[in-house]
């Protein structure tokens, strides 16, 4: 998948540099958390598989027909959830995730829940990887993708471009209660956006004086 993700990535000219990958490379449960912008994070994943180890992603089911990278997924275990069955969707989720932690596998979830249209700023974490990270007293390993200044939705534009991922310091869940994760979520889409705004203004910074940001929402 690896090697697929590699060719994928030359065919669109689109460059990944991960920061701090030995973060998410330490053996250990921990529950790791993505902004989430496009289709393409699909293949930043894949790109950056040789980092996560042992890690299990959380996926909305429609994603397993995204060839090839949905079969990528499902091979490598990937926790696929239906978002039009709220209820089913969160007991598969809980049961899964439980099994993957005592195992020492990490769980891999974008809290934000759908993609963002503005690409200034992240949307409302939802609860679920904090309830998940609290519940089993795991840490939470924030990873932070600049802005893909490369892409407009809204133009059907698609540029070749860098992307920048961060990871950041484990966030310890350890004594805290179901009653901290509203400020837990505060605390940590904070810290996330504030270096998805760094990250962005540096990949944008870098380009050249004629670059056209017409790909920019």
């Amino acid at each position: 998948m690896s090697e697929v993700s590699k060719y994928v990535t030359k065919l669109l000219n689109v460059t990944w540099e991960l920061r701090n990958p030995e973060i998410v490379s330490e053996d250990r449960a921990a529950v790791i958390i993505l902004n989430h912008q496009s289709s393409l994070d699909l293949l930043g994943l894949c790109n950056f598989w040789y980092a996560w180890q042992k890690v299990s992603c959380v996926i909305k089911k429609e994603f397993i027909y995204y060839f090839p990278f949905g079969l990528g997924l499902y091979l490598m275990d990937a926790i696929f959830v239906d978002r039009r069955n709220p209820k089913d969707a969160h007991r598969i989720l809980q049961e899964k995730s439980k099994s993957r932690l005592q195992e020492k596998i990490k769980i891999l979830i974008f809290p934000e829940g759908r993609r963002s249209s503005d690409f200034t700023k992240l949307l409302p974490f939802k609860k679920g990887a904090f309830n998940i990270a609290v519940g089993a007293q795991v840490p939470i390993i924030p990873v932070v993708i600049s802005r893909y200044y490369f892409i407009n939705n809204k133009k059907h534009i698609f540029n070749g471009g860098h992307a920048i991922a961060q990871c950041l310091e484990p966030v310890s869940t350890k004594g805290l209660t179901m009653d901290d994760v509203p400020d837990l979520i505060d605390r940590v889409h904070s810290q996330m956006e504030r270096v998805f705004k760094e990250l962005s203004n540096e990949v944008i910074s870098s380009l050249p004086p004629d670059y056209s940001l017409e790909t920019l929402n």
